[in-house]
C-alpha cells in the first residue's frame, strides 16, 4: 500500500489537504484535513449579540451574505422580530445573487478547467473543451466573470457593498429601494439572463427548468451551450460512476418568507428514494479526530477550545452527524429534498449521489434562482417598510438567558449558527458550515465523512496525486474551507 498526500489544492477557498492510501491503483481509504484554524466562534463569545451581524459575515469573502443571513436568522429566533415583506424579498434577492454567483464561479472557474488538462489530450472532445474552459486563456471565463460582476451589482443596490455588508438584520434590510433602483435591479437580472440563455444554457430559462427526466436531460445535451458540453463530458467520462455515496441528504430550507420556503427543509434518503422532516435534536458534532477539545456534542452547548496535542486528530473541522450518520449537503440535497424530479431520478437510478448529479443540480439551480429573483424584484412594493425596529436585545438592553438556531442554505448547503445569549452578551456561538458536513473527518465510531467515503475506490492509476478523478470528486462538492474550521 502506498500513501499519497495531496495538497494544497488550487481553485479552492481556503486550505485543504488529503491523505490517500492507494492499493492496486485505487484509493483504499482517505483522510480529509482542514489544516487552518480560524476561531470566529471564540471571537464572538463575550460580545454584544448584535456584533454577530458584523463579525460572522467576515468568516468568508465569497459566501458572506449566507453567514449574515444565518446570524440574522439566529437573532430573529431569539427576539421574535418579523421582517416586513419587502425586507424578506430584498434579503432573498441578495442571498440568491450571491449563491448564483458562487454556482457560476464553481462551474466556470473551479470545475470545468480540470477537463482542459493535458491528461485528457487524447480525447476526441479535448480541443474545443480546452479552448473554451482552460484556466486563464479559455474563452468561457472572459464571458462568465463579467456577467458575474454585473450580477453582484445587486449587492450595491440592496446592501451598499459586498462582501461583509451590515445591511442584513433580523428585522429585514436597512436600505429601502426607490423606483429607479427597483428598475435597475430588474435590469441586472434581465442582463444576466441574456448571458445564461446565450452561453451557459443556449436556451430560455423557462425551458431549462422544465427538464424533469434523465431522457430530457440527454436530449438537452445534444444542443449548444456550456451546460450541454458538460453533459456530454459527463457521459463520456462516466461521471455518474465517480464519487458515489448514499448518505442522507440534508437541507435546512432556502429563501424563507411568509409564504414558506422556495426550497423545502428536510432529509432525503438516496437508498430509499424518500424524504422526511428534519428533527431539531438530530444534529450533533463529534471531535474525536479534530484539534478541538470536545465539551459537548450538542452544538447549542459546545465551546470550541484548540487542542493541538489530541492523539489521532488530523483536522480542525469537527465531524457533524445527522441522527448518528454523516450527511451530504449542497444543491443536490436542496433539490432532492424539495422534490425536483430530475435530481431525484438521477439519484435513485443508482441509489447514490455522484459527481455528475452534484454538478447538474448546481447548474440547474442557477436557472431556478434567476427566475425566482426576477419575480422577487418585481414584487417589491415601493414606499413600504424594508426593516422592523431592532428589539431590545439588539439595542443593548439587558435581558435574560436565551438560545436559538439560525438555519439557512448557503450555495454549498446547510449552514447553521447556534447562539446562546445572557443579558445581551454572547455566551456560546457554534457554526456548522456546509463544508464542515461534506469534508468532515472521522467520528468516534471511525466512520469516514462524506468526501472521505466518496474518494474510496477512485482509480488514480499512474497519475497518482495528479489524477483528474481526485480533482473531479473534490470539486464536485465545491469546498469552502475557510467556513469550515472555527
Amino acid at each position: 500500500m502506498k500513501r499519497l498526500v495531496v495538497g494544497p489544492f488550487n481553485r479552492v477557498e481556503g486550505d485543504l489537504e488529503l491523505t490517500l492510501d492507494i492499493e492496486e491503483g485505487r484509493v483504499a481509504s482517505a483522510r480529509v484535513a482542514a489544516p487552518l484554524y480560524r476561531g470566529f466562534e471564540q471571537i464572538l463569545v463575550g460580545r454584544p449579540a448584535a456584533d454577530a451581524l458584523s463579525i460572522a459575515p467576515r468568516i468568508c469573502g465569497i459566501c458572506s451574505v449566507s453567514q449574515s443571513m444565518a446570524a440574522a436568522a439566529g437573532l430573529r429566533a431569539l427576539t421574535g422580530v418579523k421582517p416586513p415583506p419587502n425586507g424578506e424579498l430584498a434579503a432573498n434577492i441578495a442571498h440568491a445573487a450571491e449563491n448564483i454567483a458562487d454556482h457560476l464561479t464553481h462551474f466556470y472557474i473551479f470545475f470545468m478547467p480540470d477537463f482542459a488538462r493535458d491528461l485528457y489530450a487524447g480525447e476526441s472532445w479535448f480541443g474545443p473543451v480546452q479552448a473554451r474552459f482552460k484556466s486563464i486563456s479559455g474563452a468561457a471565463a472572459g464571458e462568465a466573470l463579467p456577467a458575474r460582476a454585473r450580477l453582484l451589482h445587486v449587492m450595491g443596490l440592496i446592501a451598499g457593498k459586498w462582501p461583509h455588508s451590515l445591511a442584513f438584520q433580523p428585522g429585514g434590510v436597512t436600505r429601502a429601494l426607490d423606483l429607479g433602483e427597483k428598475m435597475r435591479l430588474i435590469g441586472v437580472f434581465g442582463e444576466f439572463r441574456v448571458f445564461l440563455e446565450k452561453a451557459l444554457f443556449a436556451a430560455p430559462l423557462e425551458k431549462v427548468v422544465e427538464i424533469s427526466t434523465p431522457e430530457a436531460l440527454a436530449a438537452f445535451s445534444e444542443g449548444q451551450g456550456d451546460f450541454a458540453a458538460f453533459l456530454r463530458l459527463g457521459e463520456s467520462l462516466k461521471l455518474r460512476e465517480l464519487g458515489r455515496i448514499a448518505l442522507p441528504l440534508l437541507s435546512f430550507g432556502a429563501y424563507e418568507s411568509a409564504a414558506g420556503h422556495l426550497f423545502s427543509p428536510g432529509i432525503f434518503d438516496p437508498a430509499m428514494g424518500e424524504a422526511r422532516a428534519l428533527a431539531d435534536a438530530g444534529i450533533a458534532e463529534d471531535a474525536d479526530f479534530s484539534f478541538l477539545r470536545e465539551t459537548s456534542r450538542d452544538p447549542a452547548l459546545a465551546i470550541n477550545t484548540p487542542d493541538m496535542a489530541r492523539e489521532g486528530a488530523y483536522s480542525w473541522a469537527k465531524a457533524p452527524r445527522l441522527e448518528g450518520s454523516p450527511a451530504e449537503t449542497g444543491a443536490v440535497a436542496r433539490q432532492a429534498v424539495h422534490g425536483n424530479p430530475l435530481v431525484r431520478a438521477l439519484i435513485t437510478e443508482n441509489g447514490s449521489t455522484n459527481v455528475f448529479v452534484r454538478v447538474v443540480a448546481r447548474v440547474m439551480e442557477i436557472a431556478r434562482l434567476t427566475l425566482a429573483a426576477e419575480a422577487w424584484a418585481r414584487a417589491i412594493r415601493l414606499n413600504e417598510s424594508f426593516c422592523e425596529t431592532p428589539p431590545p436585545l439588539l439595542r443593548g438592553e439587558a435581558v435574560g438567558q436565551a438560545s436559538a438556531v439560525g438555519r439557512v442554505e448557503a450555495a454549498r448547503g446547510a449552514l447553521g449558527h447556534w447562539i446562546s445569549v445572557e443579558k445581551g452578551v454572547i455566551q456560546r456561538y457554534q457554526i456548522i458550515a456546509p463544508t464542515t458536513w461534506n469534508f468532515s473527518p472521522r467520528d468516534a465510531e471511525g466512520t469516514p465523512g462524506p468526501l472521505e467515503q466518496a474518494l474510496e475506490g477512485v482509480k488514480v492509476g499512474e497519475a497518482g496525486a495528479k489524477s483528474p478523478a481526485i480533482q473531479h470528486v473534490v470539486r464536485s462538492f465545491d469546498p469552502c474551507m475557510v467556513c469550515t474550521a472555527h
